[in-house]
């Protein structure tokens, strides 16, 4: 189902393919028999994971749950994870756990966090920036929310999405504040190409 934004702006919903749904249907199935579901609530669910023709639709169905790549349950994730670097880069992608607070200190280098395939088992991310001459960039999903109101930025750049009501109840809130200086933030969604997901 296609979603208007405030502006009138439409943009269609993602297509879920099969393996987004057995995905869910993982999640589902291990937050069941972690006792997080009932046996009534799991059988509701996977029917609609199972006839879900959208993204969002998956989102909503597994937002409530934390959600680990492999539908196991999800490990502990650490209070404070620090990434210090000077002309690097550094990816946290696809089932790493989201800590509670992050300390990022860049220079000239990239600094990548794919929010949309990890393991979020915390409502709040704190981050704490010094990003010098390089790019923080933040791959997001529906149900995740980025702040950047608090960043100071000098001759930096921070780009984020229109904000767009997809229904779809939040499930994580970042919080970035710091500094940018010569650099960029940018949060989006993860781009699809020939069946990849970058």
């Amino acid at each position: 189902m296609p979603v208007q934004s405030s502006q009138g702006v439409v943009t269609p919903a993602l297509r879920a393919s099969h393996a987004d749904r057995d995905r869910a249907v993982d999640i589902l199935s291990a937050a069941a028999g972690d006792g997080r579901l009932t046996a009534e609530e799991l059988d509701d669910r996977v029917g609609a994971a199972l006839t879900a023709r959208t993204q969002d639709e998956l989102a909503a169905l597994t937002a409530d749950l934390p959600l680990a790549a492999d539908g196991a349950a999800a490990p502990a994730a650490k209070d404070v994870v620090r990434i210090e670097q000077q002309g690097a880069s550094t990816r946290r992608g696809e089932g790493w756990v989201v800590p509670r607070r992050m300390e990022i200190r860049s220079a000239w280098g990239e600094v990548t966090l794919d929010l949309a395939r990890a393991v979020i088992t915390h409502d709040t991310l704190r981050i704490d920036l010094d990003l010098r001459a390089g790019a923080l960039k933040i791959l997001t999903r529906p149900g995740i929310v980025v702040d950047t109101d608090s960043l100071v930025t000098s001759y930096g750049e921070v780009k984020t999405p229109r904000s767009v009501d997809t229904g779809v109840p939040v499930v994580l809130r970042v919080e970035i504040t710091g500094e940018v200086s010569w650099g960029q933030v940018v949060v989006r969604a993860p781009r699809r190409r020939l069946g990849r997901r970058a």
